[in-house]
């Protein structure tokens, strides 16, 4: 099996699959990384959204071979340090989570939304906000959506 080297939640990892596994394959069940989670396998539901590079991605739609050993791939679980980020205590805050299931990928999608519009000098916008496409499939939408605009205030 050919070797992959990549960084994970601020660690090295290296792992000895196939090059053509997904990324969501190697982070679930290679690597017992749990938060992202399995949806459509498409790039659809955007429940498996993470970070790469800082940028929000879904690793159900990337095989293991198109990360390389300088590329860092952030979880839910590695989101945080100690404390919560100001984006989970935000959906705490707002009650948002009902089945729970969806969250790890809607918090990643947020914050990435947040970084990304600070990185240009702007505050976040509801047009922003309308073009996160994780679905809920509880349907909590305007509780995220306010938990989104709270936790940007805290970042």
């Amino acid at each position: 099996m050919p070797e992959h080297t990549f960084r994970l939640n601020g660690e090295q990892v290296t792992v000895n699959v196939a090059d053509d596994v997904r990324l969501l394959w190697v982070l679930r069940d290679v690597l017992g990384v749990t938060g992202p989670k399995y949806g459509c396998g498409i790039n659809v539901c955007k429940a498996c959204t993470s970070h790469l590079n800082g940028k929000a991605f879904n690793p159900c739609s990337m095989q293991v071979k198109d990360v390389g050993p300088s590329d860092e791939i952030t979880t839910i679980e590695g989101l945080a340090g100690e404390d919560l980020h100001p984006m989970q205590e935000a959906w705490l805050e707002h009650d948002v989570a009902q089945c729970g299931y969806c969250q790890p990928g809607q918090i990643m999608a947020a914050v990435a939304l947040v970084r990304r519009a600070a990185a240009e000098g702007r505050e976040i916008t509801d047009a922003d906000i309308d073009g996160i496409r994780n679905i809920c499939r509880c349907g909590t939408y305007f509780r995220i959506r306010e938990a989104i605009k709270t936790g940007a205030a805290k970042m």
